[in-house]
């Protein structure tokens, strides 16, 4: 037992003491600290949200995307635009509307590329096309060569529907015409114009001899200016491009839709996700945080002493913070969450203890000393080892969570230092009242008394749950997908999960950097053969090889589609035809169609055919119905199926005919918009590498990078960072994890002197530990970047409750019953019903990695509360009763 006259006891009670009594002095010279501290935070906390600075820059994988970076910093926080529309051609041109704004304002996007939208791509594009593609291309085109000239003449309804009744009469015939893409058009744009939408007929999709797609896409890389002193760096452009593509009429129910995504864009969205996960998750907590205090005390001075204790310990711990590193960045900044966990704990024990000391006919100065002497040594071997697991992490290579280690394990002192010196001084002023047994003691007691009459059921369940977890560990999993922390249901998120299903162009791809264009030709054959690889793109493919040959199918598609032109204003003006004509015309191709499907059962065109056949009678069933019967009406409609037919054949046809002068080419030819994407300003070249399946999955993203690793270590990109950082984090944490147990095994043994006492302060703690890693095997959740800072915090509850455990029972000499009796059980209990109010919250946060965190402390807290309050107490009891039976 520890004697009243020890030198720890008199000088912890001395200083509650003191506290005690200059109370109004202390407290004052606190708020003075914590108000120039305050004024200093807000003068100088900077804020850093850029995830890459929390990685040191010796780690071998971040070395080389920096060297990546100053080879090609245009590729540097950028922002993906992905514009989507009904046809290739209105894609094309939004893209083009848009890339104009972005360009004209450099000072807030500096870097503007629309590839697809280069004048050398879109004169020389057909030269990247197959030579088997080219050869379809001529075929189509020829085809169509007749319907087009005379188009171009009359570009009216009439006309297409009298040329198209021409070519079905000729396959009545028996001439092979491939119309299949044709109809299937047709009869799309028709059915969507009956059902009140637009979807204009693709000619780029018809000529080229392809079925027209209910989507396209363009995306543009773009390069805002980021203001990194603000929480939202992105904010302002982002802000900026979703005003704009309103005003050009890019809404999510319009044609066409701009939808927002890349590095930056996920940045944003996530931060601003855990955020507003966080601001609703603590409103909750408060509330569930205020029902437990209150429950616990009963007393509105006791939560209000804890709650200002609290504050003013963030508050220092921010201004140590401020001096120490100078700013947050987005792990370090989990300070507070973790601080609020740790230094509640803190309170509640020194509070319970003083309600359990102070009898009736004892003075509240009598019953502070004598509380300060009792928990002073056990609050600071607690803040000790705390603080000493959180220092374990400052040697790791991981920035972000060595600063956080740094700030939290000096919050731990500091929450030490307040305790034992501003709650003894706020108990001048709302002291604790007597304590009373109440109901809820009574239920608290009667809960933990339930293990004490099942001890060899107790034992029996811990073997079988050790043994059980020992399986499941080697199943432990890190989700190393940046992309499965942020809100699922974020634009940017949807947007980019559906770019990585496309693997012939997926915005996570590998980057290699080489020295000259013959490393370029070796390392791209070995990447090429394998499986993991889909492609393998470097500035050696932008000279397409044939191209003689493709020349002459250039020449002969030029030479087919003849001097073919359209008057800029022949849609603007009504029809020549009238109504009856019009529909005549329609009607003379469903008649055409009708007798062909029902000559042709067979041909492979029918199905097609028999579908635009049903489109057409709709149509003219619309024309022939007595809600249109003024002739106005029926002309609006047939005015608005010409131009969905129609309107944009003259745009593919400009393209088209620009495309067809093109000519051979060298590399000496291609643009330095082009170029500097591919040939670094340092010199080196660049590869890109794309994966042959949907790398959003962990399992495809590490056989992908560790293949392209084997041929090129020097590799970089999203998927290398990803799956590397995540390792580095991992093994971080257990290197961290291993120098914090031998600090607190050592730390734990100089302070008690007793290696069994300090055996029995460790057994919960490595249990909790075991059983919380199985906890999230068998309930499928997997460490990740976010929820792993939740480890330390665990740590620190764990080795706080143990020892105070420990402690009690070591200096007090209460037998098992006593001890779960005592204020120390009760402090536990509710200290953990604390936290978990508080940080359970977190499970309902709409960011995922913060959900996470809340399912995993969820999880370790009641699994350390039932080591803890379950388990040690009977440890405890057998030690007791095998040193009785020794002694006797």
């Amino acid at each position: 037992m520890t004697s009243s006259s020890s030198s720890s006891y008199r000088f912890f009670a001395r200083w509650a003491g003191i506290s005690y009594r200059y109370a109004i002095w202390i407290i004052l010279l606190i708020l003075v600290v914590v108000t120039l501290g305050a004024f200093y935070i807000v003068n100088n906390l900077g804020v850093h949200t850029d995830t890459t600075d929390m990685l040191s820059e010796d780690v071998p994988f971040r070395a080389n995307h920096i060297r990546y970076l100053q080879s090609f910093p245009q590729y540097e926080d950028t922002l993906l635009l992905v514009l989507d529309a009904p046809t290739p051609e209105q894609a094309h041109i939004a893209a083009k509307r848009f890339t104009r704004y972005l360009q004209d304002d450099v000072a807030q996007f500096p870097s503007t590329y629309y590839l697809t939208g280069e004048p050398f791509f879109e004169q020389n594009g057909l030269f990247y096309k197959d030579l088997s593609e080219l050869s379809r291309i001529t075929d189509y085109l020829a085809a169509a060569q007749p319907l087009v000239a005379r188009l171009a003449d009359n570009p009216n309804l009439f006309t297409f529907s009298s040329v198209l009744t021409d070519a079905v009469e000729e396959l009545r015939k028996g001439r092979k015409l491939e119309l299949e893409p044709v109809f299937s058009g047709i009869s799309a744009t028709l059915d969507a114009r009956l059902a009140g939408k637009s979807r204009a007929l693709s000619w780029q999709a018809l000529l080229g001899g392809e079925e027209q797609k209910d989507t396209y896409q363009e995306l543009i890389i773009v390069q805002p200016k980021l203001d990194y002193s603000q929480v939202f760096a992105a904010e302002g452009p982002i802000d900026a491009i979703r005003t704009t593509a309103k005003g050009m009429g890019f809404a999510p129910d319009a044609t066409e839709k701009l939808r927002i995504t890349g590095e930056v864009a996920l940045a944003h969205d996530e931060l601003n996700s855990a955020m507003h996960g966080a601001q609703d998750a603590g409103l909750l907590a408060l509330i569930m945080v205020a029902v437990v205090l209150l429950i616990a005390f009963r007393s509105a001075g006791a939560i209000f002493t804890i709650i200002v204790s609290l504050l003013l310990g963030l508050l220092l711990t921010a201004a140590f913070a401020t001096v120490a590193v100078g700013h947050l960045n987005l792990i370090s900044i989990a300070f507070a969450v973790l601080y609020i966990g740790l230094g509640v704990d803190f309170a509640i024990h020194f509070l319970l203890r003083l309600e359990e000391i102070r009898k009736p006919d004892q003075t509240v100065p009598e019953a502070v000393y004598k509380t300060g002497g009792d928990m002073g040594q056990s609050l600071l071997i607690c803040a000790l080892t705390t603080a000493i697991g959180f220092y374990a992490f400052m040697p790791t290579t991981y920035r972000g969570v060595a600063e956080l280690g740094l700030i939290s394990g000096t919050g731990m002192l500091i929450s030490f230092l307040i305790t034992v010196t501003m709650i003894p001084a706020l108990q001048r002023f709302f002291p604790i009242h007597i304590k009373k047994s109440s109901r809820s003691v009574r239920s608290i007691n009667k809960i933990l008394d339930l293990p004490r009459r099942s001890r060899k059921l107790v034992y029996s369940v811990t073997i079988i749950a050790v043994l059980a977890s020992i399986l499941a560990l080697p199943h432990i999993k890190f989700d190393y997908n940046l992309l499965n922390l942020n809100n699922p249901h974020a634009e940017s998120v949807q947007t980019f999960q559906e770019l990585l299903e496309d693997a012939e162009d997926s915005p996570w791809h590998i980057n290699v950097l080489v020295d000259d264009v013959q490393q370029i030709r070796e390392i791209a054959q070995q990447l090429r053969i394998l499986p993991e690889v889909k492609r393998v793109i470097s500035i050696l493919d932008l000279v397409p090889e044939e191209q003689e040959e493709k020349s002459l199918l250039i020449e002969e598609m030029a030479m087919i589609l003849g001097p073919v032109s359209f008057s800029t204003t022949a849609f603007l003006i009504p029809s020549p035809h009238t109504v009856s004509e019009q529909r005549m015309a329609l009607d003379q191709l469903r008649t055409a169609l009708n007798q062909f499907v029902t000559e042709n059962p067979e041909h492979m065109s029918v199905l097609p055919a028999r579908a635009l056949e049903g489109s057409l009678a709709s149509l003219i069933a619309k024309l022939d119905k007595p809600v249109l019967e003024s002739g106005e009406a029926k002309e609006q409609l047939l005015f608005t199926v010409n131009n969905d037919l129609l309107s944009l054949l003259p745009g593919s046809i400009h393209r088209l005919q620009l495309a067809l002068e093109a000519q051979p080419f060298e590399q000496e030819a291609l643009p330095a918009s082009v170029t500097e994407l591919w040939h670094g300003n340092d010199d080196v070249y660049r590869i890109a590498v794309y994966p042959s399946e949907n790398i959003n999955d962990n399992d495809a993203l590490r056989r992908f990078v560790r293949a392209v690793q084997k041929i090129t270590p020097n590799a970089t990109g999203v998927p290398v960072i990803s799956l590397e950082a995540g390792e580095a984090v991992v093994d971080a944490f257990f290197h961290a994890f291993s120098l914090a147990l031998i600090g607190v095994i050592l730390t734990i043994w100089i302070m008690l002197r007793s290696a069994a006492s300090t055996l029995l302060v460790l057994i919960p703690l490595l249990l909790a530990a075991l059983l919380t890693g199985a906890g999230t095997v068998f309930m499928g959740l997997s460490f990740n970047f976010a929820n792993i800072i939740a480890l330390p915090l665990l740590l620190g509850i764990g080795i706080d409750s143990s020892l105070h455990m420990v402690y009690r029972s070591r200096n007090t000499g209460v037998g098992y019953e006593n001890l779960l009796h005592t204020s120390t059980a009760r402090a536990i209990f509710f200290s953990a019903l604390t936290t978990l109010a508080g940080f359970g919250s977190l499970i309902f946060s709409i960011h995922q990695g913060t959900s996470s965190m809340g399912q995993l402390l969820t999880i370790g807290l009641l699994l350390t509360l039932v080591c803890v309050l379950i388990i040690l107490p009977i440890l405890l009891q057998s030690a007791s009763d095998k040193r009785e039976i020794t002694a006797s």
